[in-house]
């Protein structure tokens, strides 16, 4: 007897893909410990070399040019555009804001919105990456939470399934390429402040510094303020609108974190171009996105609106 189509059964659900990848292998994994303990050395040494030496304006520059070059690359390239979707960009700006994340050394383009993405799938519960509040809430399991969620989740071996959180950006041959060539960039990163350096000095010695403070010691404090979104930013602040996370404001970090600090808002209402949406939330991030809509290179951004903020705001006050 033949069924019809009302009567065949339905195709079984496919099965959701695993949240985990393959571990890293071992010569990435030593790259990677390698990208977070380099810099924090420069950074321990930067206090007594700039006493017994001193920092020139060069150098200063340097490390101001890069450290907003490559932030600006993650908050409104990595962050809101490939992760969040808060705007739409044509293909020369999708390739610029990828290779400028890229210059942070905080890793592929890929791995970095996978690993948010999921993030924001599981705020705060088992599965978050970087939760400080995973061990409990008594005084000595935030303290374990908090290291783990501002540095020690980077010395893991387990992977986050890109397949899984970011299908889009694994399907598309621009970023799948430039993620390929994250290691390069890495190197770019620190050689491109030398090589300024070395030749708006004319010096050997102004090479070496720059890549002493635009390099390493950038790297660095970026590295720090990124992860201090991570875990000081689920930690302790102030929390107007209702979220389902530990997600807070944290002002003193704004400029440092180019807006990332108005986390509780972005926790709020994830795809929103713009963080800081109060009187006095400078959004450096979103200034920039701005920028780039008046002059035609975005489109479609999604700014947040008056009703939406003031729902967030009755909802998150009950």
């Amino acid at each position: 007897m033949t069924m019809n189509a009302a009567e065949a059964p339905s195709p079984p659900a496919a099965a959701a893909k695993p949240m985990l990848g393959k571990d890293r292998p071992d010569i990435e994994h030593f790259l990677v410990i390698a990208f977070v303990v380099v810099p924090l050395l420069a950074l321990a040494a930067a206090v007594p070399l700039a006493w017994g030496w001193g920092v020139s304006w060069l150098d200063i520059g340097l490390l101001v040019g890069f450290y907003f070059l490559s932030g600006l690359g993650v908050t409104v390239g990595f962050h809101r555009f490939f992760t969040h979707g808060a705007f739409k960009a044509g293909r020369a700006m999708r390739i610029a804001l990828a290779t400028a994340g890229s210059l942070s050394f905080q890793g592929p383009v890929i791995t970095w919105v996978a690993d948010h993405r999921r993030h924001h799938a599981f705020a705060d519960k088992e599965g978050d990456p970087h939760s400080p509040w995973l061990f409990g809430t008594s005084v000595a399991a935030l303290s374990k939470g908090l290291v783990h969620a501002h540095l020690g989740w980077l010395f893991k071996r387990d992977q986050t399934n890109a397949d899984r959180f970011a299908p889009d950006l694994v399907a598309d041959p621009d970023i799948r390429r430039i993620s390929h060539v994250f290691p390069a960039l890495a190197v770019a990163s620190l050689l491109a402040p030398a090589v300024l350096g070395g030749l708006i000095s004319m010096s050997w010695w102004g090479a070496l510094t720059g890549l002493f403070w635009g390099g390493l010691v950038r790297i660095a404090v970026l590295h720090h303020v990124t992860w201090s979104i991570n875990s000081i930013c689920h930690m302790m602040g102030n929390r107007p609108f209702a979220t389902r996370d530990h997600s807070v404001n944290v002002w003193p970090l704004a400029i440092l974190s180019m807006g990332e600090s108005w986390h509780n808002l972005h926790h709020a209402d994830p795809t929103s171009a713009r963080h800081g949406v109060g009187r006095g939330q400078l959004d450096m991030s979103a200034r920039l996105i701005w920028i780039f809509e008046k002059f035609g290179w975005v489109r479609d951004v999604r700014w947040p609106t008056s009703a939406r903020l003031a729902r967030l705001a009755a909802a998150g006050s009950r």
